[in-house]
């Protein structure tokens, strides 16, 4: 495994490096790393590598939210809350139902098997958009009027409210007692009681870094710790509580900064000297899963599905950032942000396959072409379209 490890990292810093000459994002070459060494071409990544895999792109990814969180301010909060909440429902919601409609003219798949296909396409990868907003908020673009924030805080939002949708449609299918009122209430359930536990860890940690004052790496190490027991928690109350880890991981970072800048900038800064490393990891081992061959079975009916729910998911967007106060560019700025997708699908895309549900195949295939077609493309348009259409505040770094 270590040999597996070292070649997956000195490989991945090669190709950031060297796509960073070309001004392409480098999770473009993680992820093309990931699927060239993986089980599904050259097989050479260890298989005890892969199967801590989910494990490691855990930890990765809560060093990431944690940056997210330790960045964002109450007040952008409050200013941008209402278009964040509208952004996390509308868009996903209209890419579902498009594809729901349409994907049975292509496949002849029911309707219902159509809507899990629509649903577990639907969801935004926070693990792309994240690290982009991260990246636009220390360059001060778009920090004026909080774009970076609010995209950060839709994102996530978007992951549970999709999650909570596929699990009902799914259960629908499969003939399990499902009640939709009592599913959907089940996504503020989730918001709320992540909120609460990521606010509650965030106080706690305050108070322990005020009555013992530990180094900023203990302070860090800390609270990545608390990142991994929330979304640990998510897994355990699964089926009892609906708890939205993500976003219990982020509040960690809110309540933080609240309570003391100084406290959150020593974290945040040695948070990004671990993201070096964890971003290699999260995105070469995403990228792993990826099973091209499977991506082709889609064929040109899949990647028209994808085009046509990106097209309402669009639409969704720009509905959804109508009263936030952005001028044409910003908004088009969101709508282009709004685009990769990667973890969701990684994680969801093979679910109904090994649940019965007949198109499964197709499902799988649909969902790991998103991941090719949407991921890459996601990350240079966000880059791209960053520099060129986001206002850079002037006393940002």
């Amino acid at each position: 495994m270590a040999l597996s490890l070292a070649l997956v990292i000195s490989l991945g810093l090669f190709l950031d490096h060297l796509l960073g000459k070309l001004r392409i994002p480098g999770l473009v070459g993680m992820l093309a790393v990931g699927m060239a060494l993986g089980p599904y071409a050259l097989d050479v990544i260890d298989p005890a590598l892969l199967n801590v895999s989910s494990d490691l792109r855990m930890i990765a990814f809560i060093v990431i939210l944690l940056r997210a969180g330790l960045k964002i301010k109450r007040q952008t909060i409050n200013r941008v809350g209402k278009t964040a909440l509208l952004m996390s429902v509308l868009p996903s919601t209209l890419e579902g139902l498009a594809i729901t409609l349409i994907a049975p003219v292509f496949f002849g798949m029911t309707y219902l098997e159509a809507a899990i296909l629509g649903f577990v396409i639907a969801a935004v990868s926070p693990a792309v958009v994240v690290p982009s907003m991260i990246k636009a908020m220390e360059k001060g673009r778009g920090a004026g009027k909080g774009i970076p924030s609010m995209i950060l805080a839709s994102s996530s939002l978007d992951n549970a409210y999709v999650i909570v949708v596929f699990s009902t449609v799914l259960g629908m299918y499969t003939g399990s007692t499902v009640s939709v009122s009592m599913r959907l209430l089940d996504i503020p359930v989730s918001i709320i009681a992540g909120a609460v536990a990521g606010g509650v860890a965030g106080f706690l940690l305050h108070w322990l870094f005020k009555a013992y004052a530990p180094r900023a790496t203990k302070k860090t190490l800390m609270v990545v710790g608390a990142g991994v027991a929330l979304l640990a928690l998510e897994r355990l109350l699964k089926g009892t509580l609906p708890f939205s880890g993500l976003l219990g991981v982020m509040a960690i970072g809110l309540v933080i900064l609240e309570k003391s800048e100084e406290t959150a900038h020593a974290i945040s800064n040695k948070l990004a000297k671990i993201w070096v490393a964890a971003e290699i990891l999260l995105f070469v081992l995403v990228g792993a899963q990826v099973d091209t061959s499977v991506a082709l079975d889609a064929g040109l009916a899949g990647l028209a599905i994808i085009c046509i729910g990106l097209t309402a998911r669009s639409v969704g967007t720009f509905i959804s950032v109508q009263g936030a106060g952005l001028d044409r560019k910003e908004k088009l700025f969101c709508v282009i942000s709004y685009i990769p997708k990667a973890t969701v699908q990684a994680a969801i895309g093979a679910i109904p396959l090994s649940a019965g549900v007949r198109g499964g195949e197709i499902i799988l295939a649909v969902a790991v072409l998103s991941i090719l077609v949407t991921a890459p493309l996601g990350a240079i348009g966000i880059d791209v379209s960053g520099k060129r259409l986001l206002t850079k505040t002037k006393n940002s770094p």
